[in-house]
């Protein structure tokens, strides 16, 4: 059976796609995206989803694409910031190398411009939106992931560099 090399979580704006498609590289190894593979399979985008559907739609669609993608993928993997919340995907993600990247409220609302392109801060008070979101999963991710790095402070690089480091520290 496969088995990624690293799984990477975190909330909006914490950089999951731009770091896991450096850190890919990196490792020389494929990048892939649980929510690409939900817009792939449905054909359709994710705000259409949760718009005519509705959340728990797209979580079980989204849990779905996240068992599928820990048999089939060996490289990167980069799951919705929401996916941990599934109690059946958080099993699954145990024994494998989770990367939490975190990151703090006013560069998470920097980096995602509080955009309604992301259906779940999309609303009449987008930063207290996102201040919730991030109270309540910060646990949640760090339940999970056997490395976490801050990213407020680092470059792109710096972070993977961080990764990379600390996966081979856990491998010893």
């Amino acid at each position: 059976m496969m088995s990624p090399r690293a799984i990477v979580i975190g909330p909006p704006g914490a950089g999951k796609s731009t770091i896991g498609r450096l850190l890919a590289d990196r490792l020389g190894v494929t990048f892939r995206d649980t929510d690409a593979d939900v817009v792939e399979a449905t054909g359709r985008e994710i705000s259409d989803i949760f718009a005519n559907d509705g959340e728990p739609a797209f979580r079980e669609l989204e849990e779905r694409a996240v068992d599928t993608a820990l048999h089939e993928h060996d490289g990167v993997l980069s799951l919705g910031g929401g996916a941990v919340l599934s109690e059946l995907t958080r099993k699954r993600l145990h024994g494998h190398p989770v990367v939490f990247l975190s990151v703090g409220l006013a560069e998470g609302a920097r980096r995602v411009g509080l955009s309604t392109a992301r259906p779940l801060l999309a609303g009449v008070n987008p930063r207290a939106t996102f201040k919730a979101l991030l109270d309540e999963r910060l646990p949640v991710y760090r339940s999970v992931a056997a490395v976490e790095v801050a990213t407020d402070e680092l470059g792109p690089g710096q972070v993977v560099d961080r990764i990379v480091a600390d996966l081979a520290a856990l491998s010893g």
